[in-house]
């Protein structure tokens, strides 16, 4: 919600002299906008669990470690470029409040995915640890005498 603010914020401006961080804040945050957009509806109608190709976890940290980063570097420029009108003002406002919550977003990513990758490797511990007990060759009086 505060992309699509800062997105709407952004494009009320009718005219820039220096157009170059306007752009870059647009695109940053229509981008932002569209991929977040498009996991979220993912993620809520569990669509995700039907490619589980997928690492959605270090899907979702990407995105949001990413969008953190861009809010923030968009937000920075278009506050240094701006002409203090209203909408320029509103826009970096929510664009600062974008990378705060995206940055919250990517911790909490950032756990999912650790916890992701424990589960992953104890569950690889238990194959080989499975694989390994069934290799082992253990007599059986049954087949010696069958042998005898």
């Amino acid at each position: 919600l505060l992309a699509l603010t800062a997105f709407i914020c952004i494009e009320t401006i009718m005219e820039c002299s220096p157009c170059e961080g306007l752009y870059f804040f647009e695109f940053v945050s229509c981008s932002a906008l569209v991929v977040t957009g498009a996991l979220l509806i993912l993620f809520s109608l569990s669509l995700h669990t039907r490619i589980p190709q997928i690492n959605w976890n270090l899907t979702d940290l990407v995105n949001t470690g990413l969008s953190t980063f861009f809010f923030f570097i968009a937000s920075v420029v278009l506050a240094a470029l701006n002409h203090k009108t209203g909408a320029e003002i509103a826009a970096v406002v929510f664009g600062f409040l974008a990378t705060a919550v995206f940055a919250l977003n990517a911790a909490v990513a950032v756990q999912r995915w650790r916890l992701g990758r424990r589960q992953q490797s104890r569950q690889g511990s238990e194959y080989m640890r499975a694989r390994s007990e069934s290799r082992e060759v253990v007599p059986r009086p049954e087949i010696q005498r069958l042998d005898a």
